[in-house]
């Protein structure tokens, strides 16, 4: 049933799509007309085009803090240092708007089906949400969400300061999607707007890799081989190096997803009008396989168990060596008193595997974002809160001052004051620059995502804590098949 309300959903919202006639993209030059211009409601570029800004509808002194007084909004935040950075300034957002905003935060385990609730009784609650990129590809085509580009390029709703042409490009162009199932991001109409941005590698407990004379892995054979010799380091209980194992689509997208696409693996192709899974190719099957050994030798005693909380948990308890996940799920153990290990974690500069260059890593990317529910009674005073917590101004706060530290603005990136907080963590900064090159949402966009990662998630389960399967290779192909099952009823013709 969900399968043939989505189809439904998916095909309304493209033929809106194509009558509303919205486009865009995000690509590296900045809008011509407008610091404020996202993708534009005209014909869409091609892509890696950024679309131009329309004429302005109003005058630019139209714009007023003040001009909704009196609304009151509900907002439904994930628990995150992203969402309490926040929250910690909505009392200032109050005072400048005079908007009321009630709020809930709620743990990842149970956030998105708190969330995936509200949205369906299209009540129009929450008028705000935070949410992740694949999501856009579920609920804008279910009609959950409110595309935000009207709304940017009109400077009678937007600042002046908002300087739209900030976002990393990349970053933003990932919430920007054609409704198309195989499709990729970064053209169609801008969906959400980012609060942060993750890219995922190895950090490690610098100071017990020094009392064990150990160096840092530069190869996912070193990581096997170091991780491995760190197994109880510190007695029973500590292990080599977190990584997640949930039976969730969130075990995939870290680490696991990051090395796949290095190793010149895919999930789905288009071919002939449809979806194909390509999971049983070598490559996927040599990643897989990998990562499997990885996790027996040296994972989390309890990895079935294991979300992005515990496992930075883990690190910042002197309990696990290293960890393979968010760049920043390291840094929050990281910065003063945050936890036992604070000062002590670094960040590798690129593990590579085996065989391959620099040019070949890649880093899957994932993106807490602020989205509009597309049934709010209160959309423009919606959009002041979305935009007042993804300005450039509160964006260099929650970098430097609330524990934010993958901003997705420029010139927040680019200040003095930000390079002196989140540069104290030795080689943070730096890994992220050396993985920015190749960094990109991995996935292939369509709606059947979560119950497809899932599967997945399933049979890496299967793969570590069962004999199900003979090989790696057996289970890969059930997976295919499994898969292609899933995306069959999804038409993706051009």
């Amino acid at each position: 049933m969900k399968k043939k309300v989505l189809s439904v959903l998916l095909c309304t919202a493209m033929v809106a799509s194509m009558l509303a006639g919205c486009g865009g993209g995000g690509g590296e030059s900045a809008p011509a007309e407008s610091d404020n211009a996202a993708p534009a409601e005209s014909e869409a570029p091609a892509e890696g085009d950024q679309a131009e800004a329309p004429a302005d509808t109003a005058a630019a002194g139209d714009f007023d803090w003040k001009k909704y007084d009196g609304t009151t909004l509900n907002v439904m935040f994930n628990e995150h240092n992203y969402s309490k950075a926040v929250i910690a300034k909505i009392a200032d957002f109050e005072a400048l708007t005079g908007i009321k905003v009630e709020h809930s935060s709620t743990p990842e385990s149970n956030y998105f089906d708190k969330l995936n609730t509200s949205l369906s009784s299209r009540t129009g609650t929450p008028d705000v949400y935070m949410t992740g990129a694949y999501q856009v590809w579920e609920y804008a085509p279910a009609g959950y969400m409110e595309p935000l580009e009207s709304y940017i390029n009109d400077p009678s709703k937007t600042s002046p300061d908002y300087n739209f042409a900030d976002f990393i490009p990349s970053v933003v162009g990932a919430l920007q999607w054609d409704l198309v199932p195989g499709h990729k991001v970064g053209a169609g109409s801008q969906w959400a707007l980012p609060m942060g941005w993750e890219l995922n590698n190895l950090s490690y407990n610098k100071n017990v890799l020094a009392e064990k004379n150990l160096e840092v892995p530069k190869t996912t054979d070193e990581l096997l081989e170091t991780a491995t010799a760190l197994n109880e380091f510190d007695g029973s209980g500590t292990y080599g190096i977190a990584v997640r194992g949930t039976r969730e689509w969130a075990t995939i997208h870290p680490g696991y997803m990051s090395l796949f696409a290095t190793w010149g693996a895919q999930d789905f192709a288009i071919e002939d009008g449809k979806l194909v899974c390509k999971l049983d190719s070598p490559e996927a099957i040599a990643m897989t396989d990998y990562w499997v050994k990885l996790i027996k030798a040296a994972g989390p005693p309890q990895w079935t168990n294991y979300t992005w909380y515990e496992a930075s948990s883990d690190l910042g308890a002197k309990k696990a060596a290293m960890m393979f996940d968010a760049t920043s799920a390291a840094y929050f153990q990281n910065f003063a008193g945050a936890s036992q290990e604070s000062g002590n974690i670094a960040w590798s500069t690129i593990p590579l595997p085996e065989g391959k260059t620099e040019a070949d890593m890649k880093a899957n990317i994932w993106i807490w974002s602020l989205a509009m529910n597309a049934d709010s009674q209160n959309k423009d005073a919606a959009w002041y809160f979305i935009q007042y917590f993804t300005s450039p101004e509160f964006m260099l706060w929650s970098g430097t001052e609330g524990a934010s530290p993958d901003t997705p603005r420029q010139s927040v990136m680019d200040s003095a004051e930000y390079k002196a907080t989140v540069g104290s963590a030795e080689n943070y900064l730096e890994s992220i620059a050396a993985l920015t090159t190749n960094a990109s949402i991995q996935f292939t966009p369509q709606p059947y995502f979560f119950e497809a990662t899932t599967k997945w998630a399933e049979t890496l389960q299967d793969l570590v804590t069962s004999n199900k399967y003979s090989s790696t290779e057996e289970a890969m192909q059930q997976l295919k098949k499994d898969l292609d099952a899933i995306v069959g009823d999804l038409d993706v013709s051009e």
